[in-house]
């Protein structure tokens, strides 16, 4: 099959069709949004603001829970106020430049939250299958380097499909069945030969998700095995209680991902891969917070602490 014939142009705009074009189910869409937003970067930021004041959070743990905390809510502007902004307007358009920064930053920061919870897992792996070496094999060199590289790489990665999505040419149509610009539903417009792309995504792509899945499965493997061998019920149940939640964030991570990017493409539906985005782009931050505040009794502690805490103004 030749391209011969095609109109190629020079796209200057993308339209993003979100959710609905229903104007009453966009209205509700709004609202939901819009409480969603604002709850994932108040509960975030909660969750940053009592690991910093309580010193007894003072740990790689919560090191990594803080800025896993900071990147969901980068990765939830990223997508989110754009989304909003287009409901209160009626104008769904974005830039060429626009969609290709907006895709640059969620690949970014979707690579970090990987990343990190890959970090978070070998942290887990350290404090119970080798707690005599804990203080020595996790210091806070150790952690700074772990999330200097989780960004460093993430970014690599960005850059790499960012140019060469910008590398591509696409037709005359420009419609994005979307709520923001994603790799996958801009590939549908290209009219130039993908194979260079197609390659990178499912192999440099793919790096960012599947190591570190593979290091968290590698790790609860190992996790389990010690744990079995405690002869201590109740220290078993309290091993398993500091991975109960991270299990929890990586299931709704990585589930999501998992089913729009490394499924059969025959499988896939712009409806269905829409609302797995909504899942992993809005839901998963959002219910983060939650999940470590509810299974963690030092997290409640510092939360009630924080909430007790009296205004600095007040005598």
């Amino acid at each position: 099959m030749t391209l011969e014939g095609i109109n190629f142009t020079q796209i200057s705009e993308f339209l993003l069709l979100g959710l609905s074009e229903d104007p009453k189910q966009q209205q509700l869409l709004f609202i939901l949004f819009l409480s969603m937003y604002l709850v994932t970067g108040l509960g975030n930021l909660l969750i940053i603001l009592a690991i910093v004041t309580d010193t007894r959070l003072h740990n790689p743990m919560y090191f990594f829970l803080a800025n896993l905390a900071s990147v969901d809510i980068c990765f939830t502007t990223t997508t989110i106020p754009k989304m909003l902004v287009s409901h209160v307007t009626g104008y769904k358009g974005i830039s060429y430049t626009g969609c290709l920064t907006q895709m640059f930053f969620f690949i970014w920061f979707i690579c970090i939250d990987s990343f990190l919870l890959g970090a978070m897992a070998y942290d887990r792996y350290a404090a119970i299958c080798h707690p005599l070496h804990y203080t020595t094999s996790v210091t806070p060199l150790v952690c700074f380097l772990l999330v200097a590289a989780s960004w460093t790489a993430a970014l690599g990665n960005a850059l790499v499909h960012t140019v060469l999505m910008a590398r591509l040419s696409f037709c005359n149509h420009n419609r994005v069945p979307h709520f923001f610009c994603d790799v996958s539903p801009l590939l549908k417009l290209v009219c130039s030969d993908t194979s260079l792309i197609n390659a990178v995504l499912n192999t440099v792509g793919a790096l960012p998700l599947f190591i570190p899945f593979i290091g968290i499965l590698v790790s609860y493997t190992n996790i389990f095995a010690a744990v079995l061998r405690i002869p201590s019920t109740k220290s078993k149940q309290k091993a398993f209680s500091t991975c109960g939640s991270h299990l929890s964030v990586v299931s709704l991570f990585y589930g999501t991902l998992i089913g729009v990017y490394f499924s059969p493409m025959s499988s896939h539906t712009a409806q269905k891969d829409t609302a797995a985005a909504v899942m992993y782009t809005v839901v998963t931050p959002m219910m983060n917070p939650f999940i470590y505040s509810l299974r963690n009794n030092d997290m409640k502690g510092a939360l009630g602490a924080l909430f007790s805490r009296k205004p600095a103004f007040i005598l």
